[in-house]
């Protein structure tokens, strides 16, 4: 695991595989975050408590600076496809397993997730873009917007240039 300066991990969270695992500079992650992919995170990011991260060693997240995930957050990176391929499960043999999503997920700087929403496979949520508490993404969004519901849609645009001034105040030029 490599670890900028500042950064607090409660020790109740849970690395699956800590070699995949780059944590920026003012970075804050609370208890009971569990994450079996690689981890990529940013500089001034908080992690609140109950998130998951799932999908395994050929996945991952990633965190842009400025970034938050709320509460009970889910970050699906990988998955069966249900359909009757194969077997279900991660101690399924290769040759046996469901077909499977994997793929990595992207919050661009200064995006979040919200309290108890669930992140899709593949989803690029662009620069400054905002998913809704209790929503669920299964597509990449547009910068600087908000959206919400299940499935997700954009709901209202939100400013960005007082976001963008404080990062370049703080030595950021994003």
């Amino acid at each position: 695991m490599k670890l900028g300066s500042d950064v607090v991990i409660d020790p109740m969270t849970r690395f699956t595989r800590p070699e995949l695992v780059t944590i920026g500079n003012h970075v804050a992650i609370d208890w009971g975050f569990y994450c079996t992919t690689a981890l990529e995170i940013g500089d001034y990011v908080h992690v609140s408590p109950h998130v998951a991260v799932i999908g395994g060693a050929r996945t991952g997240l990633t965190l842009g600076h400025f970034c938050f995930v709320s509460v009970g957050a889910r970050m699906i990176c990988g998955s069966e496809q249900f359909m009757g391929a194969g077997l279900i499960g991660p101690l399924i043999p290769e040759a046996y397993k469901d077909d499977q999503t994997l793929e990595p997920i992207v919050l661009e700087p200064f995006s979040g997730v919200c309290a108890n929403s669930v992140v899709m496979p593949g989803v690029i949520m662009a620069e400054g873009s905002i998913l809704g508490a209790n929503s669920f993404l299964k597509t990449s969004t547009e910068p600087w917007t908000i959206y919400a519901g299940s499935p997700a849609r954009p709901i209202k645009t939100r400013r960005s240039d007082r976001m963008k001034q404080h990062a370049k105040d703080l030595g950021y030029d994003l």
